[in-house]
């Protein structure tokens, strides 16, 4: 019996020791590429109910909210750390700097290109630490405004360089009137990306072919293929064919993921993470493979007013929203957030482009109305039940 307790209280120590290495095990820290991809999910998932092509840039999203996240206090950044899986600040810093350089030696021998600018009004005073941040840690270039007096004259700059930076192909990203007397900042991220394939599809062997849309109704499509079998980082899982096509001179390439007969792009889309990411990929092998890809054309614009709130982070566009880590005050919130992408796919290679603004403007403030009467004035005397008037005057001067 005696044996029994001591083996009995030793498995109790055991567990006991096991629980508590368990309970201060800490997940392993995600890495910045990680981080930038969470939001691509969320997102994919929220728009993923809406007919037709959709195209956007997780990695344009993710830098341009980071910006804004770095002036956020309180709930209003715990919400947006939740959506956005941002780390506490100087990891973030530190992963926005490891992503320019890894996306810069990724695109090596394609034409890249991505800017940051943040465009703030004149004479409001932010925190000289903010800007600081905006300029050295996001290389954002810094620009006045005049939202007060030139709402629109401000907006088409801002459109005008966003224009600019994305090659012409991201016109437009803030709409007329989006920009208000009341706005005091907007931060913009804009991508510029052109790679020609490493293997090019053959031009002439382009032709018509039908394409079954999800509602099973067939369109006509210009489809590329390569002039008889390449080989291709091919595979399958069980609900995907999977191909990689790698763009030349870095190591950026288009993943494909393309449902097996049965599976529907509805279905396929519920399961869609990073576990199915991971799971694509690992099915990559190189082998041969008959490739047929119709060229496409097209761009996305997204109000990001309605889809990060229902994500979960309703408060940077309230008037609860604190951003006091940009002015030292609360005053400020997301008054109105953007995001418009373009891609097209021909059998030279891939041009894309993104662009995000964030525009940070004053809440509404209730003021008290002031009634001065230090002017001529009209005045009645009148039935306020009937509205039948007794009498009726003019005052030009009230000292005689």
């Amino acid at each position: 019996m005696k044996f029994t307790n001591i083996v009995l209280t030793a498995a109790l120590a055991l567990a006991a020791a096991a629980q508590a290495q368990a309970a201060t095990k800490k997940e392993p820290a995600l890495t910045p590429a990680a981080r930038a991809n969470a939001i691509a999910f969320k997102f994919y998932s929220a728009q993923a109910g809406q007919p037709g092509n959709l195209f956007f840039s997780p990695y344009s999203l993710h830098t341009a909210f980071a910006m804004a996240y770095e002036g956020a206090k309180g709930a209003t950044a715990k919400e947006m750390a939740a959506v956005f899986s941002f780390p506490a600040a100087p990891a973030l810093r530190a992963g926005i700097g490891a992503l320019e350089k890894d996306v810069k030696e990724a695109a090596r021998g394609a034409d890249f290109a991505q800017a940051n600018s943040f465009w703030a009004q004149e004479g409001y005073r932010f925190l000289p630490a903010y800007e600081g941040l905006l300029t050295t840690k996001y290389k954002a270039e810094a620009r006045a405004a005049n939202f007060k007096t030139a709402a629109e004259v401000s907006r088409r700059a801002i459109n005008a360089w966003t224009e600019e930076r994305t090659k012409g192909k991201i016109k437009d990203l803030f709409k007329e009137g989006a920009l208000t007397p009341l706005t005091r900042l907007v931060l913009v991220n804009a991508v510029y990306f052109k790679g020609a394939w490493l293997r090019r599809f053959t031009k002439e062997m382009t032709g018509e072919a039908d394409f079954t849309r999800s509602d099973g109704e067939k369109v006509k499509a210009q489809m590329m293929t390569f002039s008889g079998q390449v080989s291709l980082p091919y595979g399958e899982t069980d609900a995907f064919q999977v191909l990689r096509l790698p763009y030349g001179g870095g190591s950026l390439a288009m993943l494909l993921a393309l449902p097996k007969d049965g599976q529907t792009l509805r279905d396929a889309e519920k399961t869609l993470g990073p576990a199915l990411l991971e799971e694509l990929r690992a099915a990559l092998g190189e082998q041969k493979v008959k490739v047929f890809l119709p060229r496409f054309t097209f761009s996305s614009g997204f109000d990001l007013n309605t889809v990060l709130p229902a994500l979960g982070m309703p408060l940077a566009f309230t008037d609860a929203a604190d951003f006091s880590g940009m002015d030292g005050t609360r005053n400020l919130y997301i008054q109105r957030a953007v995001h418009k992408a373009f891609v097209e796919v021909n059998e030279e290679g891939t041009e894309a482009a993104a662009a995000t603004g964030v525009a940070m403007g004053l809440k509404s403030i209730s003021f008290s109305p002031v009634f001065r009467a230090d002017r001529p004035f009209l005045f009645f005397i009148e039935d306020k039940k009937t509205g039948l008037i007794l009498f009726m005057g003019r005052v030009e001067d009230p000292a005689k």
